[in-house]
Formats: structure tokens, C-alpha cells, sequence
């Protein structure tokens, strides 16, 4: 078809934007959970390592890991079988570093990935200095300038919050855990995890190589399907029926402090397809629009389709920021806006449908992708101009120098107050939804 084509590279440029979807999951989680009893009154548990997880429930793992590949191939039709060779087997002669490394290959993810014993405080709290850990004792990427990120070291077997666990774990993912996971990616390990080429983004930015991990397009318009199959090779659903069911088997057998990690680990992709543009491919646009862009690029004028790549990523990052800057002052402040009270609303729990598997499709993103055309109309009424809709300017380039809640109060009177009222929408479906998430895993594990 002529206009498949045609939308064709429109939509594989689009793709080359930021895969982050909020800032910092631990803000939220700590806030979204706080007054939830199951977490927040839960007892504290003990500290425990990996590996003595993997080697006491060996067996056990192998059985589930086996399961989740075949509920990997019944429920996600676009999804890369993972071959019989990388399949995790129980072998108790092996030591904890080999039977580690197998459980992260079976898992397929990168097995750079620290798990490290710490926690990140709640930024209300200021973390003692003498127990702070050095970033890449949690995270191996490249530390980002303005980081707000506090690791403290944990001993195993030292008595835990859950909470703070959840809360930690729920950032975790964009520690590197989906990092160069494919054939072109520059690693060894991509290069068997079967998943072929990168579907979309650059092979060479690392932190684009996560972005189809955390990303689930799965409402859009069937032209843009018919286009551009390969939008349809994401894998957040695969993430979270991974982490639930383990969190689940760690919970039934005495290991609850990996039972509320794997929780937390599964709430950073649920809480990511809470963000329009983690769940709509272009927010704002409709698909006329982007077909008329190719168009125009293919006749030799590709101004319009590149501006639209540059704005929909200026978006994105603005919303993306203002989020973060907000909560960390009010964190920092001690305050309790209408953020956070969005966060805490329980009362929007019972609005949706019991957890299930496709939880996250059927309900989370489709709701996240019903949004994304208000929230681009707000974010473009109440953030000053040369920062969301001029194309010549690269937020992403500038961001670490950007004051953003100052350039919105210099911007005039009302804006911030219209940009906490969407944010405040949006953060209070991703504490429903995180904790609807907790309760299934909390279910399946008879707790």
C-alpha cells in the first residue's frame, strides 16, 4: 500500500526519542504506597542476596522461567521465542556466580545488571553520608549531570521497610537492566538473546536500546500498524509477567524481601505505560499529519517531518522534567501538594478492573493513550514557547542547564498551576495502577 509507505519513515524517525518515561520511579512509589497498609504497615524483612534466592529456589525457578516463555509466546503475538540454550536449569554443582549469571540470560537481561543490596531513600529523608554507596555500585550507566539518585549500602539479613524496598526496586530498570539487549547492539550478550535487530532507535546510544522495553504502542491506528509493523515489538508485557510471577514464588516461599524487589522491578514498566508518550506513538498528532510530513521529506523537503521528531522529544522531556523538579522540591520542602495527594488516592483503586496479565495493555496504555492529545495541548498553552514548540531548539542538548519550574512561573501567571492539574491526572491513574499491580502479585502469592 502507497500510503503504508509512506508512514513508513515517518515513523521509524519518531522512534528515535527519549526512552525515559518519569524521572526517578522511587518519587512516586514512596508516595503512591505510603498510606496503602499491606506496604506500609508491612513488617520489616530481612536483606538478602540474589543469589541465595536462585540457590534455594532452583528448582522452582526453572519451572517458572519455563512457563513465562510459554505465556510469552500465547499472549504476545510479535513476541522473539527465546531459544532452548538460554533456558535456566536447575544444577546444584554450580556456583552462585554461574547460576546468577543463568538466571539473568534466561531472563535476557543484561547481565552487567548489578541487583546490588541498597536502597534509595525517600527524598524526604537525608540519607546518612558514611552509608552512601558510589553510583555504579547500583547502576553501571554513565551518572547524569543534576542526578537526584541517593544509593545507601544494606548488609544482608538487616531488617528492611518493604516500602523502601518497592520504592527502591521501582527505578531499578533504567539502572541497565535493558541495555543493548539485541543482534546490532555492541555487546556479547545481545547477540544471542534472539531478539534480532533493534526494532527502533539507534543501536549506538545505549539508552535508546531500552526504549522498546518500556514502550508499548498498542492502541494506535491500524494504518500506523499497517506501516510500521515493527512498532509492534515491544516487550513490557513480557517484563512485568516476569517480575509479578517471580515477586509471586519469592512471597509463597519465605523470601519476601525479593518478593516486594520483583514487585517494584515490575511497577517501573507499569508506571512507564502511565506516560502518553511511552504508550502513543506521536501525542498530538494525528495520522493524516504524519503521512503528510513523509510526503513532503520523500519529495525532498523533510523540514516538516523533522521538526515534528524534535517536538515531539522536546515534549516528552518537559513533561518528563517538570514532574521530577516538582516532586524532589516538594520532597526536599517536605510539602504535600496536589501531586502527592493525587498519588495517595486510593479511592480510584476500585475504578478499574482487577489485575490480570494484560492489565497493563488492556487497561494502563489504553488509558495512557486516550490522554496524550490533552496533554500536549497543555503542555504546549503553559510551557514557554522556545521550549516546546520551536524545533530548532534541542531540550534534550540543553536540559541539564534548563530551570524548568523557573522558565514556567517567568512564563506567567496560572501555567504551573495547569501543568500540576494534568500532572496530578496522570499520577493519580499511576498510583492506582501500581497499587492494583501490588495487590495481584500480593493475590498470587496467597498473602
Amino acid at each position: 500500500m502507497k500510503t503504508a509507505r509512506l508512514l513508513f519513515a515517518t515513523c521509524l524517525a519518531l522512534l528515535a526519542l527519549p526512552s525515559g518515561a518519569w524521572s526517578n520511579h522511587s518519587f512516586v512509589t514512596y508516595r503512591a504506597f505510603d498510606t496503602m497498609p499491606e506496604v506500609a504497615q508491612a513488617a520489616p524483612v530481612p536483606a538478602e542476596p540474589l543469589e541465595a534466592f536462585l540457590k534455594d529456589q532452583e528448582a522452582a525457578i526453572a519451572t517458572l522461567l519455563a512457563g513465562q516463555e510459554q505465556w510469552a509466546r500465547s499472549h504476545m503475538p510479535q513476541y522473539a521465542p527465546r531459544a532452548a540454550s538460554l533456558d535456566f536449569k536447575a544444577d546444584p554443582a554450580r556456583s552462585d556466580a554461574e547460576r546468577r549469571k543463568a538466571f539473568l540470560t534466561a531472563l535476557r537481561i543484561s547481565p552487567l545488571s548489578r541487583f546490588a543490596l541498597y536502597l534509595q531513600p525517600d527524598p524526604r529523608e537525608t540519607p546518612d553520608p558514611a552509608r552512601l554507596l558510589p553510583h555504579d555500585a547500583v547502576n553501571f550507566l554513565p551518572e547524569q549531570p543534576n542526578d537526584t539518585h541517593r544509593f545507601v549500602g544494606i548488609a544482608p539479613q538487616q531488617p528492611v521497610a518493604p516500602l523502601a524496598v518497592l520504592a527502591s526496586a521501582s527505578d531499578e530498570p533504567d539502572y541497565g537492566l535493558d541495555i543493548n539487549l539485541w543482534q546490532d547492539s555492541p555487546s556479547e550478550w545481545g547477540k544471542t538473546y534472539g531478539f534480532g535487530t533493534i526494532p527502533f532507535g539507534n543501536p549506538a546510544l545505549y539508552y535508546a536500546t531500552q526504549a522498546p522495553f518500556h514502550m508499548g504502542f498498542y492502541h494506535q491506528d491500524w494504518l500506523i500498524y499497517k506501516a510500521a509493523p515493527f512498532i509492534q515489538r515491544t516487550y513490557p508485557l513480557m517484563r512485568i509477567q516476569q517480575y509479578t510471577s517471580l515477586a509471586s514464588l519469592a512471597f509463597r516461599t519465605g523470601h519476601a524481601y525479593w518478593g516486594w524487589r520483583f514487585s517494584g522491578l515490575a511497577l517501573h514498566y507499569i508506571q512507564d505505560l502511565t506516560q502518553p508518550y511511552h504508550s502513543d506513538l506521536a501525542p498530538g498528532d494525528s495520522t493524516l499529519r504524519l503521512i503528510t510530513a513523509n510526503v513532503l521529506a520523500m519529495a525532498g523537503f523533510p523540514g516538516r517531518r523533522d521538526d515534528l521528531v524534535v517536538l515531539l522529544s522536546n515534549r516528552h522531556l518537559a513533561l518528563e522534567k517538570f514532574q521530577n523538579e516538582a516532586m524532589y522540591a516538594n520532597a526536599r520542602a517536605g510539602k504535600d501538594t496536589s501531586l502527592e495527594q493525587a498519588l495517595r488516592r486510593r479511592d480510584l483503586d476500585a475504578a478499574y478492573p482487577a489485575w490480570s496479565e494484560l492489565y497493563a495493555r488492556d487497561t494502563v496504555s489504553l488509558e495512557a493513550h486516550a490522554i496524550s492529545g490533552r496533554t500536549v495541548q497543555t503542555l504546549v498553552a503553559n510551557v514557554p514557547p522556545a521550549l516546546v514548540s520551536d524545533p530548532k531548539f534541542d531540550f534534550g542538548v540543553k536540559e541539564a542547564d534548563i530551570q524548568l519550574m523557573a522558565e514556567i512561573e517567568r512564563f506567567g501567571p496560572g501555567k504551573r498551576a495547569e501543568l500540576e492539574t494534568l500532572l496530578a491526572e496522570l499520577l493519580g491513574r499511576l498510583g492506582a495502577h501500581s497499587r492494583n499491580t501490588v495487590r495481584g502479585v500480593l493475590k498470587a502469592a496467597g498473602r
